[in-house]
């Protein structure tokens, strides 16, 4: 039997939309363009969901093939338009819970990590969930929004939505990640 896969979602609502043309907007979207690529060669990476057409538009507005209809948590109360738009969203997905870890703290992706205060909101929400998914599947917006908002509405991490500081493994015991802190 195949092992299962690990999805990432992260949400976060921007301190200003993605249009600004403030220094602090250009910096968050050029760490973007570094970012991605060398997450993609991170050993561990399968995929992110990436727009089917790769058209124009915002989030929102775009196809995102198997990965779903683009949602956000209920909670997000600013614009949906290229102009207004002030989040930020990613969904990914791993081998295992050490190369995901391992991708996100270090390297630029935590550098930027170590400035997500200069761009994002602090919410009192949580930022990322993940889950486990069987190997071939591919998760969706709905899922990751989903378990974010369960995550938050119970407080505490659960095999079907955990963090990076409370993991658990595919057969839903804790786990803990080899090299970290949490």
């Amino acid at each position: 039997m195949p092992h299962p896969h690990l999805a990432l979602y992260t949400f976060g609502v921007l301190k200003s939309p993605l249009a600004d043309p403030t220094p602090l907007t250009h910096e968050l979207h050029d760490s973007g363009r570094a970012i991605y690529p060398e997450i993609s060669r991170h050993p561990g990476y399968l995929a992110r969901a990436q727009p089917a057409d790769a058209g124009q538009g915002t989030h929102f507005d775009l196809d995102w093939g198997a990965w779903g209809e683009f949602t956000v948590p209920t909670w997000y109360d600013k614009g949906r338009t290229v102009e207004t738009i002030a989040m930020d969203a990613t969904l990914s997905l791993w081998t295992d819970l050490p190369s995901a870890f391992d991708a996100i703290y270090t390297g630029l992706h935590r550098a930027a990590l170590n400035r997500r205060h200069d761009w994002f909101e602090r919410t009192g929400r949580p930022s990322h969930v993940l889950w486990w998914v069987p190997a071939g599947a591919t998760p969706t917006w709905q899922d990751g929004v989903s378990r974010l908002k369960h995550l938050h509405a119970h407080g505490t991490a659960a095999p079907h939505a955990f963090t990076f500081q409370r993991p658990f493994s595919p057969d839903g015991t804790p786990a803990k990640i080899k090299g970290s802190a949490h």
